[in-house]
């Protein structure tokens, strides 16, 4: 099920808006903190679409956190959603200059294994798993964002890795699995914001207009 935050309707003889930013969510589904995302980045120029891994666009609450990991490994998976999402992804290419994509948690695992697309760009924020995918190689430019500490697996050996592939650029920040997530417990306000704005600056390099921040009031 693909779920649109934002639509523009064109006429045939309308010019096609310049760029498409996909999100792709964490185990929680499209939530405020997804849509927020997706706010962030859009302007005059660029048209974002959360899509939705869930059939029925379930929405997890966050204390829910085991019963939402489940759902995903057992009704989802990182192999079933890959063709559905190369399909979104091509037939977007054939109507904007460039498109990116954007990851959390297992979208990041996604959006890391997608990034052998005709993409203009891939940023990855916490995807633990692309540990088990580094026969990847990106064909694209692409943002890897790591915190500080996970409970599974050395950051910073990953990270070691990463930074040996031409096309990825990592960069790790202070807190865990989540710090970009004001509705988390492991929200972490300063990493939040240099996060934000290393996307935005990511983004700029390829003749963004930067989104703006959406950090709580």
């Amino acid at each position: 099920m693909i779920t649109f935050w934002y639509t523009i309707e064109k006429s045939k003889n309308e010019v096609y808006m310049k760029r498409k930013i996909f999100i792709l969510h964490e185990i929680y589904g499209v939530n405020d903190f997804i849509k927020m995302q997706a706010e962030a980045y859009s302007n005059a120029n660029t048209t974002v679409e959360c899509i939705s891994l869930y059939s029925d666009n379930r929405i997890f609450p966050y204390e829910q956190e085991q019963e939402a990991y489940e759902y995903f490994i057992s009704e989802v998976g990182f192999d079933s959603p890959l063709e559905k999402l190369t399909k979104i992804i091509l037939e977007a290419r054939t109507h904007y200059d460039e498109v990116l994509l954007i990851g959390f948690s297992v979208g990041a695992t996604l959006a890391w294994r997608l990034s052998t697309l005709p993409l203009q760009g891939v940023v990855c924020v916490y995807g633990s798993r692309i540990r088990q995918y580094l026969d990847v190689i990106p064909s694209c430019p692409t943002l890897v964002i790591l915190p500080s500490h996970e409970k599974s697996f050395n950051v910073h050996e990953l990270k070691e890795t990463l930074d040996a592939f031409p096309s990825v650029l990592t960069r790790q920040y202070l807190g865990q699995h989540g710090f970009m997530d004001f509705y988390n417990a492991n929200y972490c306000n300063e990493s939040y914001l240099q996060v934000q704005a290393k996307i935005s600056q990511f983004f700029e390099i390829k003749r963004s207009q930067g989104g703006q921040s959406n950090a709580p009031k």
